[in-house]
């Protein structure tokens, strides 16, 4: 779901969305959704404490980063045009931060001798189809509105940050 609102934040930034930019956004978000827990089945039971201890710091810093950027840069007139583009570099972060709990679930799969291969399979599959939805669904919101709506996508980005720190901090 982490995915799919930030997918819905990248789609009121773009405005008109093609079928390449779903599944560029789905692309990216399914793939990470589905190698962190590869990665963290990989990496069993001893980086379990550590991923516990800091996915949601990490996690948020990132994305409160990445929003308050977004609302900064449209507040100050410092708008792009990219603002709204799936920029590799940009991506990569998004879907890092996104994602970075799924190690820790995958740490878990390995500890309960799930099959890997087919939980992965379809945690990026679902994550993929959410995404694209995501950003078809954010443009359409968007169009009319693109401000108002960047310092919206900023403001999801910065919410699932607290909520994401909130959880780890609670658990």
């Amino acid at each position: 779901m982490d995915a799919f609102a930030v997918s819905v934040g990248k789609g009121l930034c773009l405005g008109k969305v093609s079928w390449q930019h779903m599944v560029t956004a789905g692309a990216w978000f399914g793939g990470f959704q589905a190698g962190m827990p590869v990665l963290g089945y990989l990496a069993g039971s001893l980086l379990a404490s550590v991923v516990d201890r800091y996915d949601h710091w990490i996690a948020f810093f990132l994305l409160v980063l990445i929003g308050a950027n977004m609302i900064r840069e449209t507040l100050c007139g410092e708008e792009k045009q990219e603002d709204g583009s799936l920029r590799a570099g940009e991506m990569l972060v998004l879907a890092i931060a996104t994602s970075i709990d799924a190690l820790a679930v995958g740490v878990s799969l390995a500890l309960t001798g799930a099959n890997i291969a087919v939980s992965a399979f379809t945690i990026g599959m679902i994550c993929f189809a959410f995404s694209a939805i995501g950003i078809k669904a954010g443009s359409r919101l968007g169009e009319r509105n693109r401000k108002a709506a960047q310092i919206i996508g900023g403001g999801i980005l910065i919410f699932l940050g607290v909520r994401i720190l909130v959880q780890g901090l609670m658990q």
